[in-house]
């Protein structure tokens, strides 16, 4: 699945330079490490998050850092499909030369619950808003080429399979399962991006960041908050997690690569289904039907 841009106006494009960078869950975890990271790396830097009190303090403590970038907070409750049209539209007014976007918002759920607007929360948060934004956000990445999207993905992917006729869940949820799937779907919609825009001066590709030791999961409570919290004492910094979404986002070592999946920073092979041409198609169908979007 992985591939080089290809065609004579890519050839003629300039050097990749970070100029704009979005990313999305900015306040916490990885991806507030990888916030610090590329603060210096470019000229600006829009954060987006959830809760407004930890996008101010995540802006003002950035900016007290060594050569940081104009920054802009946003905030969007990214499991609304609202929110995040909202974001694009916002992004779209305010970020002129984006030119990289790190989709790295996500959760686990335990526990099957529906968003405001109906949709499953693992499905809505991790699925179908980094697949919304990244479409809406297009024409602007192409404007600004070359370009680069980073899907945080997850080895989680691994040994799950997806039923496209039961996305959500509804007939039998597990947590772990419904997580693990969705970084399946994640994966496999970057092959599908990759090889529809490879010809836009887009790049896409997805990272595993390790297993960090994070907030992640807390937001369940109980003894599966108490388990995660367990699990993350042999886990990775922050810091140490955000080392391969930023050298995806960043280093000219991956220039005009898309379509991989990338893990310590190299490129591997994720799970046989995600490389799965067909089944990558009818996903991208699917959830252009979910989001409203002509496929």
């Amino acid at each position: 699945m992985a591939q080089s841009l290809s065609g004579s106006s890519s050839s003629a494009r300039p050097p990749f330079t970070p100029r704009t960078i979005a990313i999305t869950g900015a306040t916490s975890g990885i991806g507030r490490a990888a916030a610090e990271a590329l603060a210096s790396r470019a000229e600006q830097l829009a954060l987006v998050g959830r809760d407004p009190e930890r996008l101010a303090l995540a802006a003002r403590e950035l900016a007290a850092g060594p050569r940081p970038a104009k920054l802009s907070t946003h905030r969007a409750d990214l499991s609304l499909l609202a929110d995040v049209r909202r974001l694009a539209d916002d992004l779209i007014a305010t970020a002129p030369t984006l030119n990289v976007l790190v989709n790295n918002a996500g959760a686990f759920y335990s526990r099957r619950g529906v968003t405001a607007e109906g949709t499953e929360r693992t499905f809505a948060l991790n699925v179908l808003a980094p697949f919304l934004l990244t479409r809406l956000l297009h024409d602007r990445l192409r404007e600004n080429a070359p370009s680069r999207v980073v899907m945080v993905a997850s080895a989680a992917h691994n040994g799950n399979r997806l039923d496209l006729d039961d996305l959500e869940g509804r007939t039998k949820y597990s947590g772990y399962t419904a997580y693990g799937r969705s970084k399946l779907a994640l994966i496999l919609l970057t092959h599908e991006l990759a090889r529809r825009w490879n010809d836009d001066g887009i790049t896409v590709n997805a990272v595993h960041p390790g297993f960090v030791r994070s907030g992640f999961g807390q937001n369940n409570g109980g003894g599966v908050a108490l388990a995660i919290r367990f699990l993350a004492l042999f886990g990775l910094s922050a810091t140490k997690g955000a080392v391969t979404p930023v050298y995806v986002a960043t280093s000219p070592q991956v220039e005009g690569t898309t379509g991989e999946y990338f893990v310590k920073s190299r490129a591997a092979r994720s799970s046989r289904e995600s490389y799965d041409d067909a089944l990558a198609r009818k996903l991208w169908d699917v959830c252009s039907e979910k989001v409203g979007l002509p496929p």
